[in-house]
């Protein structure tokens, strides 16, 4: 089997660009704020918000939701702008709040499925239950709508990812973040942050083996 080195390669869209470039104006904006320049604070959120409310898109898998999320993730930023550290880019420290606002609603969702299915899936052994999560056993569909389909697969796939796993790719292969910028982001270690990439590019690999 050949490694994936990239989702790329699973004709899914490019790396986004990085939008925001000079950092030391960020923390200008941010330190504006902080004196109660509005302005300032409205173009930080120009500059991040269509970034961040697609990464939590990619990361939940909900609009809608995202959208929530992202406005939550600048609302935190707000609250905390007098504990800003200009140690690390404006940037790091936004996708560490996104990141974990998204692990957090995909361990609420985990939660609210495990409830719902206990009375119907409860192990006879005594053991956990487990979260169902049937196969896609759906047929493909004809040949001209292939490719739409399989970037919606490639979607599909990363939804079904663990946490650890799918941030790190998603900054990755869709954000274009750095291996360093990643593990501060996840607060880890950057060995730790490729080790998972490499890991979810192989489950990847599999879950879309039909499309390849």
């Amino acid at each position: 089997m050949n490694t994936l080195t990239t989702i790329d390669e699973l004709a899914f869209a490019p790396p986004l660009q990085q939008e925001v470039e000079d950092t030391t104006s960020d923390h200008a904006l941010l330190e504006a704020t902080r004196t109660g320049d509005q302005d300032a604070f409205a173009e930080l959120v120009s500059r991040y918000r269509n970034q961040i409310t697609s990464y939590i898109y990619r990361m939940t898998s909900d609009y809608d939701g995202a959208v929530d999320l992202a406005q939550e993730t600048f609302v935190r930023v707000y609250r905390a702008r007098d504990r800003y550290q200009r140690s690390y880019a404006f940037s790091t420290y936004i996708y560490r709040i996104a990141t974990n606002l998204a692990i957090s609603e995909l361990r609420k969702r985990k939660r609210r499925k495990l409830v719902s299915l206990t009375g119907f899936f409860q192990p006879s052994d005594g053991a956990e239950p487990q979260e169902l999560n049937p196969p896609d056993c759906r047929p493909l569909q004809d040949s001209e709508l292939v490719d739409a389909e399989r970037r919606n697969a490639v979607q599909r796939a990363i939804s079904t990812l663990p946490e650890k796993y799918r941030a790190p790719l998603i900054l990755r292969d869709v954000d274009g973040r750095s291996y360093d910028e990643i593990a501060t982001i996840l607060e880890t270690s950057e060995g730790t942050v490729k080790s998972r990439i490499s890991r979810a590019r192989g489950f990847l690999r599999e879950k879309m083996r039909a499309y390849l």
